[in-house]
C-alpha cells in the first residue's frame, strides 16, 4: 500500500487516518485525544544503503527493487489526560511500542488555548478586575495565552497558562490589541480555574501585585492614540504610490523539476519533508551527483524575554518546541509571499479526532536572481566575461502569535547554500505608564512597553561529505612574530592559518579576531590539487549568545545557547538541542546534557566519524521606534560553502549572461 511512496516522504492523509485507526483498535478506548501523528524518519543505518541503491545507475539497478526501510509513524495521544506516545508500523498495521510520558506536555494546543481564554473571561473576579478598569467605551478586550515560561515559582507537572489583557478600540477585529497593553495578567490553571491574578508593574523600581482580591488601575485615557494600526482598512500612514508593477518572467518555464517530494535544479537533487515540529526538512542534499548533507533543518528556536519583574520572566517561548513550525506554518499566496514561477508544497497534519488536516502551500519553490555570480574584465582587450547568479529558494514562514518567522534555504551554482531567517511581526508588548521609563525595554507608543528579548535559532546540520564519516576543524589565522629568529618575517606582514581536529564532542565559540573558521572534512578523501581533505566551511551568523544567567531557567532550558557551534555524534533520538519535551521544562535535557552523559571518550569521539554540527544564532532584539507597529524584516544568514570539494570553480561552467537572453530596458 505504501511501495510508492519514498522512506523520506512525510506520512499521506490516508496513513494518518490508518494510524489513527490502529490507536484506536489497540486502545479501545473513546476518551482519547490525538495530539501528533507524523513520520519516523528510517534510521540512518537503514536509509544509507536504500540512498546509495537509489542513487546506483547501474542498467539492473531499478527503484521497485530496493530494499525499503519500515514506514513508522509517531503518535502523540491524550488518553484519559494522560501523556502517551505510541510507534506503529505501518507495513504491518500494528502498534510496536508505547509509553506515557508522566508529568510532560504536548506541544501547545489550539483548542485548549481557546478555552482556556473564554474561561479566564468568563471568571466573576476576572470581569470584577476588567470593570474596574473603567476603559473606554466600546473597547474590546483580548485575551493572549502563552504558555509558561517555567520560573520555578509553580508546579511544572501541570499544565499552566499565562493570560496577557489588551485592548481593541476599533470593532474591526484587524485592529491592533498590542497597541493597548492592559494592567492585568492571569495565571490559569490545568483544569481552567484562575490561579492567580496580576497587576503588571509600570517603573523600574515596581513590582506586580498579586493580591487577587486588588484592584487595577483605572485605565488612563492619555495612552489613546491613534499611530498604532497598520492593517489596510484601517486609519493609517497613506500608501505610497511611486512603485511601478515588477514582473518576473521565465518564458520557458521554471529551470527545476519536481516529482513526488524530490527536487532536481542545475545540479542539485535532494528531496523536501514537513513535520508538525521543524516544519520544513531538508533530506540527501547532493551537487553533480556527490553526496553533500543527508538533512538540514531548523532544530529549535527560543524567545526569551529580558524584563526581570515578575511574572514577565515567564515570557520565554520555544517556537519549535511549543507551537510547532508545520503547526504555525502560512498558506502561502501566489504572488504576495513568493514571487514568479512557484511549485507548493502541501503538509498534513491530524486533528484531535485522528483525521488529516491538510496545510496547504506551506513551502513554496522557486528562482531568483541574485545578482553576479562571477566576472573578470580582461584589462588588456577591454573583454569581459559575466555570469549572472540564479538561485533556487525552498522558503516557509510560520506565524507564532506576535511574530512571523521567515525561513529559507537558498541553493546556488557554485555549489554554496545559504539558509535565511527573517523575523517580522508584531512586538509583544506591555504596559507603562505615561512618563516612566525602564532600562530593558523601549516605549513605542503612550502607554506601550516593548520588551528587550532575544531571538535564538539552531540549524541542525547533518553532513556527508563524500560520505558519512567526516571531522571537523576549528582553523584560525595568526600573525607570524616578527622578531623571532626562529621566523622568517622580516617585514612583519607574514601570516598563516593553524587547523585543529576537534576529537570529542563539544561546544565551541567564535573569533572574528582570529577569523576561527569551521571546516567539515571528509580525511578519507583529498583533494588532488591542494592535497587536503575535502569540505565545505560553516558562514556563521555573528550573535550574542543568551544574555540570561547561566543558574536561570532561561539558561538551563535552552543548553544550545550556550555556545555558537556544536559537534556531536549523529544520533536517531537527538533531534532538539533543549531536549524533546519543550513544553514547561526544567532545563538538564539538550546538547550539553547529552555530551556531559557520555563519559567514555570513545563514545564521544567525534573524528572521523557520523557527525552532527549545530550552529546556534539569532537576534538580540533591544525594539527601535521604526519596528512599531509592524516590524520591518531582521535578516540573518547562515552559509555553507565549499573548501576544496571541487578542483576549481564550480560554477564556471554558468552560461555567460547576455542581453539577448535577460531582454533588460534600458530606461530613457
Amino acid at each position: 500500500m505504501t511501495s510508492h511512496l519514498h522512506p523520506l516522504d512525510p506520512l499521506t492523509a490516508d496513513e494518518i487516518h490508518r494510524v489513527a485507526d490502529i490507536i484506536r483498535r489497540h486502545v479501545a478506548e473513546k476518551d482519547m485525544y490525538f495530539r501528533v501523528i507524523t513520520l519516523v524518519e528510517p534510521p540512518k543505518c537503514d536509509m544509507v544503503p536504500f540512498l546509495d541503491q537509489e542513487h546506483d545507475k547501474s542498467p539492473d539497478k531499478g527503484f521497485a527493487t530496493l530494499r525499503r526501510p519500515a514506514r513508522i509513524a509517531k503518535v502523540h495521544a491524550y488518553i484519559k489526560k494522560e501523556f502517551n506516545e505510541f510507534r506503529v508500523n505501518l507495513d504491518h498495521s500494528k502498534v510496536i511500542s508505547e509509553r506515557v510520558h508522566h508529568g510532560r506536555q504536548a506541544h501547545i494546543d489550539g483548542e485548549y488555548v481557546r478555552k482556556v481564554e473564554l474561561a479566564c473571561m468568563a471568571d466573576a473576579g476576572v470581569q470584577e478586575q476588567v470593570q474596574a478598569l473603567k476603559l473606554p467605551e466600546g473597547a474590546t478586550v483580548v485575551v493572549e495565552p502563552w504558555t509558561y515560561g517555567t520560573d520555578g515559582m509553580s508546579d511544572m507537572s501541570k499544565k499552566v497558562t499565562m493570560c496577557w489583557f489588551y485592548m481593541r478600540l476599533s470593532p474591526d477585529p484587524d485592529a491592533n490589541h498590542y497597541a493597548y497593553p492592559l494592567d492585568l495578567c492571569v495565571e490559569m490553571s490545568e483544569d481552567l480555574k484562575v490561579a492567580k491574578i496580576f497587576h503588571l508593574p509600570s517603573g523600574e523600581a515596581d513590582r506586580a501585585a498579586t493580591d487577587n482580591n486588588g484592584l487595577p488601575k483605572e485605565f488612563d485615557r492619555r495612552k489613546i492614540h491613534d499611530t498604532s494600526e497598520y492593517y489596510p482598512t484601517l486609519p493609517s500612514t497613506e500608501q505610497r504610490t511611486t512603485t511601478k508593477p515588477y514582473h518576473i518572467s521565465q518564458p520557458e518555464g521554471p529551470s527545476f523539476s519536481i516529482s513526488g517530494n524530490a527536487i532536481s535544479w542545475e545540479k542539485w537533487t535532494m528531496r523536501v519533508g514537513f513535520n508538525y515540529r521543524e516544519g520544513m526538512t531538508l533530506h540527501d542534499i547532493r551537487y553533480d551527483g556527490r553526496s553533500l548533507f543527508y538533512r538540514l533543518s531548523l532544530a529549535e528556536m527560543f524567545v526569551p524575554y529580558g524584563d526581570p519583574r515578575a511574572p514577565f520572566p515567564r515570557k520565554a517561548a520555544f517556537d519549535l518546541g511549543n507551537d510547532g513550525a508545520g503547526v504555525c506554518a502560512n498558506n502561502l499566496k501566489l504572488g504576495c509571499d513568493c514571487l514568479g514561477h512557484i511549485t507548493y508544497f502541501d503538509g498534513w497534519l491530524v486533528s484531535h479526532s485522528g483525521d488529516p488536516i491538510k496545510m496547504p502551500n506551506v513551502i513554496c519553490c522557486h528562482e531568483i536572481d541574485d545578482g553576479i555570480l562571477w566576472k573578470h574584465t580582461n584589462p588588456r582587450t577591454n573583454n569581459a566575461a559575466v555570469t549572472r547568479s540564479r538561485v533556487l529558494v525552498l522558503q516557509t514562514i510560520i506565524t507564532a502569535s506576535n511574530y512571523e518567522y521567515i525561513f529559507l534555504f537558498y541553493f546556488s551554482q557554485d555549489a554554496s547554500i545559504h539558509y535565511e531567517v527573517r523575523a517580522t511581526g508584531i512586538l509583544s508588548t506591555a504596559p507603562i505608564d505615561v512618563g516612566d521609563t525602564v532600562p530593558y525595554g523601549t516605549v513605542v507608543a503612550p502607554g506601550v512597553l516593548a520588551p528587550y528579548h532575544q531571538h535564538m535559532f539552531c540549524l541542525r546540520i547533518d553532513p556527508a561529505l563524500d560520505g558519512h564519516s567526516n571531522s571537523l576543524i576549528v582553523e584560525e589565522s595568526h600573525a607570524l612574530p616578527i622578531n623571532d629568529p626562529a621566523v622568517h618575517n622580516p617585514f612583519g606582514v607574514g601570516y598563516i592559518t593553524k587547523p585543529v581536529y576537534i576529537e570529542t564532542e563539544t561546544g565551541l565559540d567564535l573569533d572574528h579576531r582570529i577569523n576561527r573558521v569551521f571546516k567539515i572534512v571528509n580525511e578519507n578523501k583529498l583533494n588532488p590539487t591542494t592535497g587536503t581533505p575535502v569540505g565545505f566551511k560553516l558562514l556563521p551568523c555573528y550573535s550574542q549568545m543568551l544574555l540570561a544567567h547561566p543558574s536561570s531557567y532561561h539558561a538551563k532550558r535552552s543548553e544550545f545557547a550556550q555556545h555558537a557551534v556544536w559537534v556531536t555524534r549523529q544520533s536517531e533520538e537527538e533531534m532538539f538541542p533543549a531536549g524533546e519535551f519543550t513544553m514547561q521544562s526544567l532545563g538538564g535535557e539538550g546538547i550539553s546534557s547529552w555530551i556531559q552523559s557520555r563519559r567514555d571518550k570513545e563514545k564521544r569521539s567525534v573524528r572521523n566519524r557520523d557527525i552532527v554540527l549545530w550552529h546556534t544564532f539569532g537576534s538580540t532584539h533591544n525594539p527601535r521606534a521604526e519596528d512599531w507597529p509592524v516590524m520591518p524584516c531582521e535578516k540573518m544568514v547562515v552559509g555553507l560553502k565549499p573548501v576544496n570539494f571541487f578542483e576549481r570553480n564550480p560554477g564556471l561552467d554558468v552560461m555567460i549572461s547576455e542581453q539577448e537572453m535577460n531582454l533588460s530596458v534600458l530606461v530613457e
